[in-house]
């Protein structure tokens, strides 16, 4: 099957495909694997003043990057980030077709729920939260309106597959709102996206690290086709997701990123013959880190659980 076939079929799950999938949401270490800076940790201070070569140039890098590492690990998928502009953008998924073809199932964000606030707003959006709710409400409905309005634009171009809807919602030990906060204020909004997103022919893929279990009822009820990164950092488990999912959705992750980061490889390697083994019970499964490969990850750690994945992928 084509990388992009063999995706494709595992999020929508109503036959296996010809071997378990694997992606990874971010994969940073491409200066080790390429000699290449990644895509996000160039600085984009001077774009306006290249020329329309160089820019060109520096797209047409990009893409290389997002190809070649897709090449060289065997990625089904690959995760597009942003560029200097939505016009840009646009350019960087042209040049990745023109490169690969169809060969691999292309995705990029598309949340604009409301994702765990950083250490200095947190208690501005708690205090909001509860003083001036009717506000919040139209703030983060405005966020939908907008993204809705920037994927359909990415619709009319063409070249994307699938969103990845990114904005996490959970602690290691639970969601950051009250559950009646995120029925108010995450649970419409998330709804809302994915229905418009799904109508215009995406696929869905819901993001959140964490301890999802207490929300799990929900990011199904909201239709996404797969769930991303079941992080069992946050004790959460893929063979009681899956369980409890049934065919409902698609299942990615799994693979323990805190082992990979200060585990032994012994340990490296059972977290991911666990998720591996688990994830060959589930309706779908797509093989990947419980985050991403980040940067400070040893790229030995990651190889590593790389040939476990090559050793015992076939169904």
């Amino acid at each position: 099957m084509k990388p992009s076939e063999r995706f494709r079929i595992a999020l929508e799950h109503k036959v296996k495909p010809d071997r378990i999938p694997h992606f990874e949401l971010v994969f940073f270490l491409t200066m080790e694997t390429l000699g290449k800076v990644h895509p996000l940790h160039r600085k984009y201070v001077q774009w306006g003043q290249m020329s329309r070569t160089e820019q060109s140039l520096h797209i047409k890098d990009m893409a290389s990057i997002y190809v070649d590492t897709a090449r060289m690990f065997e990625h089904d998928a690959i995760f597009i980030h942003g560029s200097p502009t939505f016009e840009d953008f646009m350019r960087l998924i042209d040049e990745i077709k023109a490169i690969s073809g169809d060969d691999y199932f292309l995705m990029c964000h598309g949340d604009a729920t409301f994702a765990i606030p950083n250490g200095s707003e947190m208690e501005e959006w708690s205090f909001r939260m509860v003083d001036e709710p009717e506000k919040v409400d139209e703030e983060l409905a405005r966020r939908i309106d907008d993204a809705i309005i920037r994927v359909e634009k990415i619709h009319a171009h063409g070249g994307i597959d699938a969103l990845a809807l990114c904005d996490d919602y959970c602690f290691n030990s639970g969601p950051f709102l009250p559950m009646e906060w995120f029925d108010r204020f995450i649970m419409p909004n998330m709804i809302r996206e994915i229905q418009a997103y799904k109508e215009m022919g995406f696929y869905i893929i819901k993001h959140t690290d964490g301890n999802i279990m207490p929300i799990l009822d929900r990011l199904l009820a909201a239709g996404p086709d797969a769930i991303h990164s079941l992080d069992p950092q946050g004790g959460v488990d893929i063979a009681e997701v899956a369980k409890i999912v049934g065919n409902k959705v698609a299942l990615i992750g799994n693979v323990d990123c805190g082992k990979l980061q200060t585990g032994t490889d012994e340990e490296c390697i059972e977290s991911a013959m666990y998720a591996i083994e688990n994830g060959k019970k589930a309706a779908g499964y797509i093989f990947s880190t419980s985050n991403c490969v980040y940067t400070g990850m040893e790229l030995k750690r990651y190889e590593l659980i790389h040939d476990i994945w090559k050793k015992h992928r076939n169904y």
